[in-house]
């Protein structure tokens, strides 16, 4: 796998090669790779460690790391943020590009209850001491 400085990976320990195995606590994290070598990769992960977190610097056989796909909601926006500057720019007209929360459910009306049109009023039976 072709890493280079500065990309994002997921530690994954794949138990078939035991050499350059990460400790069981980095299994599943992602970081950012530092160094690169023939063979291994270091990579700075956050380690939380008695209410504070630690940036730990490992080095990991690339056989127990995957490209991580962590910034590709990121990249596939800034894609289309730069085609639509680049569309407002033709038209004139401004664009939002801000990410925009989802928004409640419109609100609505419930129908009748029965069929017959009638409401039903329940009451509360009054309390009995049948002691």
């Amino acid at each position: 796998m072709p890493v280079k400085v500065g990309d994002y990976v997921d530690i994954f320990a794949d138990p078939s090669i035991h050499k350059g195995m990460p400790h069981k606590h980095y299994h599943g994290r992602t970081g950012i790779v530092f160094n690169v070598t023939k063979s291994a990769v270091g990579v700075r992960v956050n380690k939380f460690v008695n209410g504070r977190i630690l940036e730990k610097r490992i080095h990991v056989r690339i056989e127990h790391i995957r490209a991580s796909k962590c910034q590709k909601e990121i990249l596939a926006r800034k894609v289309s943020n730069e085609a639509a500057k680049d569309e407002a720019r033709k038209t004139g007209i401004q664009v939002n590009l801000k990410r925009t929360p989802k928004l409640p459910k419109a609100g609505y009306f419930l129908e009748k209850a029965g069929t017959d049109g009638v409401i039903t009023t329940i009451q509360p039976l009054p309390f009995s001491d049948l002691v």
